[in-house]
């Protein structure tokens, strides 16, 4: 059985289906399972560049496809991770009247697959699959447990906002309770962020912030947010969160942190913690259940999850992955399979997340390397393990890109930017170099499987810590060695590496225990603020040449940048990005003359807008993907070569937010 999962939203990159808010049925994702084997599994953002994207996931549709050397015609389901009911309120809720007249939720994905994909999807091999079901099983499914407790918490999502389940392996889950949205612990905790300036996708962010403050503090003000009831219940009271007002002024974004901010996130995180062990005290008290999965947005908070697995509440438990809405496309795939075998033995258990796109064989690297050769300087080596270790080792900062692209928001040592976790100043180093963050996030760790108990107190008989999906203790004897990597609380979101998840990466970290007796790398992913993680070698070679890393390793390949001048650009054609368009906005000045406000802006986010020159405006206005950025200067500058430098920074500027594309004069065949 071949089954399609999907999540995400209905609109289009350059046409609005429903006219979504950008928030709206976020983290656009496709997973294909085959005979309960997962296959492929990709989040749209990874292919159209557009963080959390809320669009169509027309292209990780066709992406799972060629993984799996499939057409969409083989396809026996397709299964989206949303009830039909709240598909149908979307449409009456967003769309024009012609449109209610002509959709049902089912005819609207039929349109949307016409359109985008070419198929004539049959309405009988369309199932829609509830939001939390999906959640559950996309964590129970691939747990391995025979029992379990299984709990979702998440923003809301079909009219909840988190549920409790059990399962066993010979039925379905057993729904036991239900989380309305009017509880959410996910809008409680956006709630709470606005007043430090952050928003939706900016949690993980606090979370970081918490260890820095104290969260006796605000102890008492936070206890008037909630109220913990009889049975696992709960009460929270959002209307009170407002007397934060009290402490002063919300923060702006890009203002400083002072310590009042500090302390509220601490009490915050520590607000969450309380909660969820109230929860979750109550429900193995009721069912007796020793071991846990779970699943949902909330369970992204690695500080949480970390204090669950040192609790000793459960013997073990299972973190999906994927555990935001992107997993529902998993969820969803497997909850149709489940049903449609009666039995779930024949969903494989989980042992890596490396389901997206493959780099290609040393020949296709070679190929799309070639074509940046007047920037670039490319070699193979006959032992990459070897030869990378030697330059980390040596204190570079590299970008490493290897096999499939994993599924979900971490980089697991196929698209991760690696450093030496010793020196503490590689985290100031990397933020400057390529992330341009907030300085107080920490970076991960990925340890040797072998070796990850020297280093880290890791609980026995829980999951192993394989997909940084919790935090643990480093061993205090090794928390000045692991200066870049272990965070002010002591802890670190570890990744633990098996030769047999990723036999590549494994030998890396063993070379690089060889030549320095730490078996241990910095981890992080590899992108840069403005972008979601990498995914193709393209994407790996624009987001190093738009940063300062010191060499990318792609396969067996070394890449180092040429010594460059601002008119090596010259050759290179730029491309406005589908989701960017040029603007000029006309207003009148004070002298009574007309002034043009010229930008670059995107299609998503409005708010996220760049002002450019009148000659950048002219030439992206002429620019039509075939032309060379020297011959437009040309052009349209005359003679005036003194101002193609900094037109050449001016476009460079807007290739590292990513609202310009330079792009080879070769095309890529």
């Amino acid at each position: 059985m071949i089954v399609l999962g999907l999540s995400g939203g209905f609109d289009l990159l350059q046409t609005d289906i429903l006219a979504l808010n950008r928030f709206a049925h976020h983290d656009s994702a496709c997973a294909l399972v085959m005979n309960g084997t997962v296959m492929a599994a990709i989040e749209e953002e990874r292919l159209n560049r557009l963080k959390h994207t809320n669009k169509f996931p027309s292209k990780a549709i066709r992406a799972c496809l060629e993984q799996s050397g499939l057409a969409l015609a083989d396809v026996d389901t397709v299964a989206y991770n949303f009830t039909q009911q709240a598909v149908e309120r979307r449409i009456q809720e967003l769309s024009t009247p012609l449109e209610r007249r002509c959709w049902d939720a089912f005819g609207l994905m039929q349109y949307l697959f016409a359109r985008e994909l070419g198929w004539a999807l049959p309405r009988n091999k369309l199932r829609f699959v509830d939001h939390h079901t999906a959640h559950a099983v996309s964590a129970f499914a691939l747990s391995g447990f025979d029992a379990s407790l299984v709990i979702t918490l998440d923003g809301y999502g079909d009219g909840l906002s988190g549920a409790v389940f059990t399962g066993t392996a010979d039925t379905t889950l057993q729904r036991l309770a239900a989380i309305p949205e009017s509880q959410s612990l996910g809008i409680y905790y956006l709630r709470v962020i606005a007043y430090l300036g952050y928003t939706l996708f900016d949690e993980y962010k606090v979370m970081g912030l918490a260890p820095y403050g104290d969260p006796n503090v605000y102890r008492t003000l936070f206890a008037a947010f909630y109220s913990l009831l009889p049975s696992g219940r709960y009460t929270l009271h959002m209307d009170k969160i407002s007397s934060l007002l009290t402490l002063g002024p919300p923060r702006r974004k890009g203002e400083p942190f002072t310590q009042v901010h500090k302390d509220i996130a601490a009490a915050l995180q520590a607000s969450l913690e309380d909660i969820a062990f109230h929860i979750l005290r109550e429900c193995v008290a009721n069912t007796g259940q020793t071991r846990l999965c779970l699943a949902g947005g909330v369970v992204h908070n690695c500080s949480l999850t970390g204090k669950l697995l040192r609790s000793g509440l459960f013997e073990q438990i299972f973190v999906q992955p994927a555990s935001h809405d992107a997993g529902g496309a998993l969820g969803a795939a497997l909850d149709t399979t489940w049903n449609a075998v009666s039995h779930r033995r024949s969903v494989k258990p989980l042992d890596h997340v490396y389901w997206g796109s493959d780099i290609g064989n040393a020949t296709q690297i070679e190929k799309t390397l070639a074509r940046w050769q007047s920037l670039l300087h490319f070699s193979p080596a006959p032992d990459i393990a070897s030869a990378t270790a030697e330059l980390l080792a040596a204190g570079n900062v590299v970008g490493w890109v290897q096999g499939r692209s994993e599924f979900g928001p971490r980089a697991l040592g196929n698209r991760s930017i690696l450093a030496d976790p010793r020196p503490e100043s590689n985290k100031d180093r990397i933020n400057a170099m390529v992330k341009k963050r907030e300085s107080y996030r920490p970076f991960a760790p990925a340890v040797l499987a072998e070796e990850a108990g020297g280093y880290f107190e890791i609980p026995t008989g829980v999951e192993p810590y394989c997909f940084m999906t919790a935090t643990a203790l480093v061993r205090e004897d090794k928390r000045s060695l692991l200066g870049a990597t272990t965070h002010v609380d002591g802890t670190a979101r570890i990744q633990v590496v098996t030769r047999e998840a990723n036999s590549r990466f494994w030998e890396l970290l063993h070379a690089f225990k060889a030549r320095t007796g730490v078996p241990v790398l910095l981890n992080t992913s590899f992108n840069n603020n403005a972008e979601p993680i990498v995914d193709s070698v393209e994407d790996a070679v624009v987001c190093f040449l738009t940063t300062n890393l010191d060499a990318l390793i792609v396969g067996d390949f070394i890449v180092r940048k040429k010594a460059l001048a601002w008119d090596d650009y010259l050759s290179l054609k730029p491309v406005l990005p589908p989701y960017v368009e040029l603007r000029d906005r006309v207003r009148p000045a004070s002298d009574g003359s007309i002034q043009h406000d010229l930008s670059l802006t995107s299609r998503v986010d409005e708010d996220f807008s760049v002002e450019v020159s009148e000659r950048v405006y002219a030439i992206l206005c002429a620019a039509n993907g075939k032309r060379r950025l020297g011959d437009l200067c040309r052009e349209l500058l005359d003679a005036d070569k003194q101002a193609y430098s900094t037109i050449v920074d001016q476009c460079l500027d807007l290739w590292a937010r990513r609202l310009l594309t330079l792009e080879p004069s070769e095309p890529l065949h």
